[in-house]
Formats: C-alpha cells, sequence, structure tokens
C-alpha cells in the first residue's frame, strides 16, 4: 500500500446542543497536520444570515472544503428562506451527486435554532437523538460528555463548553480555545 503524500489535517471537535429554547455550536480552534498543531485560534463555527435568516453552523475537516460547502449551503438558503432541513438536503444531494464536491472532505452542524442537522458527504442530513451532535476528531467524547450532563441544570452553553473541556483533556487534536455562537428557538 502506498503511503498517502499528504499525513492529514487533523483537529477540530464540535459540537451542537439543543436544550430549552436554546441551541448552542461550539468548535475549538485547534488545526494540526500529523502531529504538529499550526494554529491554535481557528474559526470553526460561524454565523450565516442569507436573506436576514439567521443559521450558526460548525465544520469539522478542510477548510476549503468546508467554505465551499458553507457557500453552498447559503445559496440553497437564498433558493428556500427559512427552511434549513430542505436547504440542507439539497446541499447533501448535490455534494453526494456533483463530481467535483465528492471529493470534498468535511461534515457539517448547522441549526437555525429550531432544527439541528449534521450534513455529510455521504448525502446524509441527520438528525440527532438526544438533541445533541458532535463532530470532528473528538466528537465522541465531547457528545459522550454532553449526553452525560444534558439531565443536569446546566444551560445548553454550559453543557455545550463542560463537554469542549473534557473533549480537549482526552483528544490531542482538540483544544479549549472555543469558538461559541448561540441561537434561540
Amino acid at each position: 500500500m502506498a503511503e498517502d503524500p499528504f499525513p492529514g489535517w487533523h483537529g477540530t471537535t464540535i459540537i451542537g446542543v439543543r436544550k430549552g429554547n436554546e441551541v448552542v455550536i461550539a468548535g475549538d480552534g485547534q488545526v494540526s497536520l500529523g502531529q504538529t498543531v499550526i494554529k491554535g485560534t481557528a474559526r470553526k463555527v460561524r454565523r450565516l444570515s442569507p436573506g436576514g435568516f439567521d443559521v450558526v453552523a460548525g465544520f469539522a475537516g478542510s477548510t476549503a472544503d468546508a467554505f465551499t460547502l458553507l457557500e453552498r449551503l447559503e445559496a440553497k438558503l437564498e433558493a428556500t428562506p427559512g427552511q434549513l432541513a430542505r436547504a440542507s438536503v439539497e446541499l447533501a444531494k448535490d455534494w453526494r451527486t456533483d463530481k467535483y464536491l465528492q471529493k470534498l472532505e468535511a461534515m457539517l452542524i448547522v441549526t437555525d435554532g429550531s432544527e439541528l442537522l449534521v450534513i455529510t458527504g455521504a448525502g446524509d442530513v441527520l438528525e440527532p437523538e438526544h438533541d445533541i451532535a458532535a463532530i470532528g476528531s473528538g466528537g465522541n467524547f465531547a457528545l459522550a460528555a454532553a449526553r452525560a450532563l444534558i439531565d443536569s441544570d446546566m444551560s445548553a452553553e454550559e453543557i455545550a463548553r463542560r463537554a469542549m473541556a473534557i473533549a480537549a483533556d482526552i483528544c490531542v487534536y482538540t483544544n479549549d480555545n472555543l469558538t461559541v455562537e448561540k441561537i434561540a428557538r
């Protein structure tokens, strides 16, 4: 088997937590190439406002690929204002069938304050169980931590921050420099 000429970018944990009337997406700031930290202050959670309709998105994977997907999602939202699920399905269909988009290596968590969705390059648009979604290198650690905390008195933001802190303690590709965006239903 030939060795991959690119050692692979790692270094993202993104979590989305919905609790009460609040949805929070949080992401760490670390970008690594192989075993080297390239940057510790990346912003992988963004607020989009196509046509005045607020959406928060977090991404894991290649930054250029993620920005391409975010631009496509914005275009889909402009074509279907206020319909995040429909825009997400349309994006996933394009991602799955377009020869250029098929090569993109990223995942997205998106919310409009009502829906919380994970969009993948396999054509999936998933609404997570338990109102928690997590992706990236430390995603499973953050997911497990948030699931353990969801029934506590903590807010969605407190749960997301605590889950990210736990993931940063465990995953070497995750740091504690967070970007947190909150949106209400």
